[in-house]
C-alpha cells in the first residue's frame, strides 16, 4: 500500500531536480540534493541518540538552517519533529516539555553532533504524526496541535501536474506552521523557499529584489511596514502572488498591496494550525467584498452553530492535541472542529469573522463584535492603529471602549471619530483612550485583547 509521507515528498523532490535550491536563509542554502543529504546525516545522528519512529524530538529555535536539516532528518527516521520558541518564559517551556515528553531536545544552532550513517529506512504509515505545533493563544498554556504525515502532505499538495511555481519569501518564525507548510508546498513543486531570520521590511524587499521572488506571504502588520518602507519607490514587479490573512485587513492596505505588487495577484487567506486553509478571498473579490475572508478552500466544509461560531469540517484536520484527550473532545462538536471564531455567511457564500466566541462585548444586553467596530474606525483621519475592547461598568455590564494609536502629531477625540461612522447605537464606543501601541501576538498580529483591557482600565473618557 503506498503512503502519503513527508519524507517521499523530500526524496523525490532530490531525484526530480536536485541542483535546484531547496532553501535559502540568510548565506546558507540548500540544494534539494543537498537538503535530502543533510537530512540523513541528521538522521543517523537522531538514530546513534536513541531516537527511532514515533518518538519527539524537541527543536528550540527561530529560524536557522539546521532546522531545515532536523525537519527532514525526523521525516526520514519517522520522528516527530516539535519546534517551539525558546523565548517563552520558563514556565511555558516547562509545561512544553512535560507535554511533549520529548525523546531528545535540542537547540538550534547546536545540531553539528548530529551525525551518523543513514539508518535503515523505517516502517512509517501515513497516519504516523509527523510534526506537533505549539499553539499560542492570548491566554492560557499552549496546547499541542499534532499533524500526522497524510494531512502534512495533503494541505501542502499543489496538484498533479509540475508548473512553474517560483520563489517564495516567507518571513514566518520557524516554530509555527504557516512556514513549514509554505516550505512543503515549494518542495512538492521543486522549487525554493527564502526564509528570513527577522520580519524586517528592508530585508524583505530585498529579499524579494535580490531572488526574483515570485511569491510574498505576511500578516497585514508586517505588508504595512513593507508598504511604509517601499514608499514611493520602485514596485514590487516579480511577484506573482502577494498574500496575507489571519486577522481582519482594511480595503485601503489591499489596495496599496496591489499598486506596490502590480503583477501580482492579491489574496487573502484564514485557517488555523488545526485545521489548515479554511477559506480564501481571491484577488477579483478583494475590493468588492471588503471585511470577507472568501469561500472555503478546497477540501472544506463549514456551517455556523446556534451561537454563530463558525465549525469546520476536513479531511486535512489535525489528530488532536498531544497528550490532551479533554482539549481534543472539546474542540470537536460531531465531527466538527470548533473554531472559536464567530462568523457571519452571507447569500454567496463569503464568510466574514466577526469576533471570536468569548470576547463579544456584552453592553446593555447586547451584543458586541470589537473586529466588527474596529472595522469601522480603521483608515480615520488621524488614527494610525486601532483596537477595541470591553471594559466592566455597573451601568451597562460592559462598555464598548475604542483604543487608539493616533498619527504623530494628531489629537483624534471619540466626539470627532464617531461623527464619521456608522454603527448602531449599542455599537458606539462609550469610552476612549489614546495609548502608545496596540498589544499583539507575536505569532499572528491579532490583538491581545486581555493584556490591552488591563493597560486602559480606569480610563476617565466616557460618554454615559
Amino acid at each position: 500500500m503506498n503512503h502519503l509521507l513527508v519524507a517521499d515528498v523530500l526524496r523525490n523532490a532530490a531525484v526530480g531536480a536536485p541542483e535546484r535550491v531547496a532553501i535559502t536563509i540568510g548565506e546558507e542554502s540548500r540544494t534539494f540534493a543537498e537538503l535530502l543529504t543533510a537530512g540523513q546525516r541528521v538522521a543517523g545522528g537522531l538514530a546513534a541518540d536513541g531516537v527511532g519512529p514515533g518518538d519527539v524530538v524537541l527543536l528550540g529555535g527561530t529560524v536557522s538552517i539546521d532546522m531545515a536539516d532536523v525537519f527532514v532528518g525526523c521525516a526520514l527516521l519517522g520522528a516527530v519533529f516539535a519546534p517551539f520558541d525558546p523565548r517563552l518564559p520558563a514556565a511555558t517551556l516547562d509545561h512544553i516539555r512535560t507535554v511533549a515528553r520529548p525523546k531528545l531536545e535540542l537547540v538550534a544552532g547546536d545540531t553539528a553532533r548530529l551525525a551518523g550513517p543513514t539508518p535503515a529506512i523505517p516502517e512509517i504509515d501515513e497516519r504516523d504524526p509527523h510534526v506537533i505545533f505549539f499553539t499560542s493563544g492570548t491566554s492560557g498554556l499552549p496546547k499541542g496541535v499534532v499533524i500526522s504525515n497524510r494531512v502534512s502532505v495533503l494541505r501542502s499538495h499543489p496538484g498533479s501536474q509540475l508548473e512553474p511555481r517560483g520563489v517564495l519569501v516567507c518571513p514566518y518564525p520557524l516554530f509555527h506552521m504557516a512556514g513549514w507548510t509554505m516550505a512543503m508546498q515549494q518542495w512538492h513543486a521543486r522549487d525554493g523557499i527564502v526564509f528570513l531570520e527577522r520580519a524586517d521590511p528592508a530585508d524583505i524587499v530585498e529579499a524579494v529584489r535580490h531572488h526574483d521572488a515570485a511569491r510574498l506571504n505576511a500578516i497585514p502588520g508586517v505588508w504595512q511596514r513593507i508598504l511604509d518602507h517601499l514608499g514611493d519607490g520602485a514596485p514590487l514587479t516579480s511577484l506573482r502572488f502577494a498574500d496575507t490573512g489571519t486577522y481582519a485587513t482594511p480595503p485601503e492596505l489591499l489596495a496599496a498591496i496591489g499598486s506596490a505588487a502590480p503583477n501580482a495577484h492579491v489574496r487573502v487567506f484564514y485557517g488555523s494550525t488545526e485545521v489548515g486553509n479554511v477559506t480564501a478571498l481571491d484577488h477579483g473579490d478583494i475590493l468588492e467584498r471588503v471585511g470577507s475572508c472568501g469561500r472555503p478552500s478546497p477540501l472544506v466544509e463549514l456551517r455556523l452553530s446556534d451561537e454563530g461560531e463558525m465549525l469546520v469540517r476536513t479531511p486535512v484536520a489535525f489528530d488532536g492535541y498531544l497528550n490532551d484527550p479533554d482539549a481534543t473532545a472539546a474542540a470537536f462538536t460531531d465531527g466538527w472542529f470548533r473554531t472559536g471564531d464567530v462568523a457571519v455567511l452571507d447569500d454567496d457564500g463569503f464568510v466574514s469573522i466577526v469576533g471570536r466566541l468569548g470576547q463579544l462585548i456584552r453592553t446593555g444586553g447586547e451584543s458586541v463584535s470589537p473586529a466588527l467596530v474596529e472595522t469601522a474606525f480603521a483608515g480615520a483621519p488621524g488614527v494610525a492603529d486601532v483596537a477595541v475592547v470591553g471594559l466592566p461598568d455597573p451601568q451597562w455590564g460592559e462598555v464598548v471602549t475604542l483604543c487608539v494609536v493616533p498619527e504623530p502629531g494628531s489629537t483624534p477625540t471619540l466626539d470627532a471619530l464617531l461623527a464619521d461612522v456608522d454603527l448602531a447605537p449599542h455599537q458606539r464606543p462609550r469610552r476612549f483612550a489614546i495609548v502608545g501601541a496596540i498589544p499583539r501576538t507575536a505569532a499572528t498580529g491579532q490583538v491581545d485583547r486581555t493584556a490591552l483591557a488591563a493597560s486602559v482600565q480606569g480610563t476617565p473618557s466616557s460618554r454615559d
